[in-house]
């Protein structure tokens, strides 16, 4: 295993002498508590939608990606419907809370912001880390003072009983999860009755038939990064602490003047292919929004947090490299779910001249999540470009004006 500051540095951003300096001391301490060895992937993704989606919300994840559900699992306030693909790929946790009017630390994180009021329970959670040895990740986590929800906390919230799992993070409102399972073994969740509801099973066969007919199931690939969206003064420490709870490395920051943010990357230690476990991207505004009237800049990535709080904006999903029907395989898929009815912010955009081509659907009305689609040409070398980055957030900053401007005419 590579020690975690020995992978080249990307992009052209600039860091500040603190985050520069942490960097380096938190994650040589990590290398040497063992916490990067001993935290692996990322095993599982946990969303929550809103009373009566889950039946559409799994109908749109397993059409537009690889996903297939598994099993549901109840409890007394919540349903949590498993997705797959396989064991080499996370997990998707859909968790639907029963009761509209449950109120919880959850729906509270939502409850604060102008846009995310509308919809309060749906929201991404937070990932769940692989670890070989749970008592030692527990350990060292606390001695760094990381907090984590008690085991009763984690039974009143009807979280997996089998994770420790530390408590929202005030940068991103994430949570992260850890559970020690060997790689021979499958992931069981230890949360609740196990059934097959009729209805996800309906809405997942109608997914998949459609997904086959169109030929997706061989273009689709797992999910390539998750991306999220933090005000701009908590930019560097919302890396750190992702770098402290993970086994994740820095892999670069890029500048997007146009659109006063930057794209910061971080990836897994353990595995080279994104698709394995997938990379963190955070973004953040270059300016606080009160600078905006003297600068003349846009700020759709400080809007976006504005309305919507710091949370997961989109997760993307990779499409095989490859033509299909005399079409590069992402225009084939996009032009084929446009045909289903689902709508997107802008065209593709890159060419495989670049290496890499892009897109965002419209943000689905069941979790608030978009879907990129990323293809990757040949030996592309790199994780993103600058042009490609600048025109998917002017695309969704001009989408979230226009969702904010309506939260606002109906409150």
């Amino acid at each position: 295993m590579k020690a975690s500051m020995d992978f080249q540095r990307q992009g052209d951003k600039q860091n500040s002498a603190f985050f520069e300096e942490w960097l380096g001391r938190l994650l040589e301490d990590r290398d040497r508590q063992g916490l990067t060895e001993n935290i692996g992937r990322i095993d599982a993704l946990m969303i929550t939608v809103e009373p009566g989606h889950s039946a559409a919300y799994v109908h749109e994840l397993c059409l537009m990606t690889p996903y297939n559900y598994l099993v549901t699992l109840e409890t007394d306030q919540h349903s949590t419907h498993i997705l797959r693909i396989d064991m080499n790929a996370p997990d998707v946790l859909v968790r639907e809370v029963k009761d509209p009017g449950l109120h919880g630390i959850f729906r509270s994180l939502n409850e604060v912001y102008p846009v995310g009021a509308k919809r309060p329970n749906s929201r991404y959670m937070g990932e769940v880390f692989q670890v070989k040895n749970l008592h030692e990740v527990l350990e060292v986590q606390k001695s760094r003072e990381i907090r984590f929800f008690n085991q009763e906390q984690v039974r009143q919230l009807e979280l997996p009983g089998n994770m420790a799992i530390v408590k929202p993070s005030p940068y991103t409102h994430n949570i992260v999860g850890y559970w020690e399972r060997p790689d021979n073994d499958i992931r069981v969740y230890s949360l609740g009755l196990s059934s097959i509801r009729d209805d996800m099973q309906v809405a997942f066969e109608q997914a998949k038939l459609m997904r086959e007919k169109l030929g997706l199931d061989q273009l689709l690939l797992p999910i390539d990064h998750l991306a999220t969206r933090v005000y701009s003064q908590n930019r560097e420490v919302a890396i750190l602490e992702y770098l402290t709870l993970s086994s994740y490395y820095y892999w670069g920051s890029y500048d997007i003047p146009d659109q006063n943010s930057s794209t910061n990357v971080t990836k897994s230690v353990h595995y080279e292919n994104v698709l394995n476990s997938p990379a963190k991207v955070f973004t953040a505004a270059n300016h606080p929004y009160f600078c905006n009237h003297l600068i003349g800049q846009p700020s759709p990535t400080e809007a976006f947090v504005r309305n919507f709080g710091p949370r997961l904006h989109h997760l993307a999903v990779g499409v095989q490299d490859g033509h299909t029907n005399n079409q590069i395989n992402i225009d084939y898929v996009v032009e084929a779910l446009q045909n289903c009815g689902q709508k997107f912010l802008l065209q593709v955009i890159g060419s495989e001249q670049e290496g890499l081509k892009q897109i965002f659907s419209s943000a689905s009305e069941h979790s608030s999540l978009i879907v990129e689609y990323v293809q990757r040409f040949g030996g592309f070398q790199g994780f993103f470009t600058k042009e490609n980055v600048a025109d998917l957030t002017a695309a969704a900053g001009a989408d979230e004006t226009l969702r904010s401007l309506d939260a606002e005419a109906r409150a």
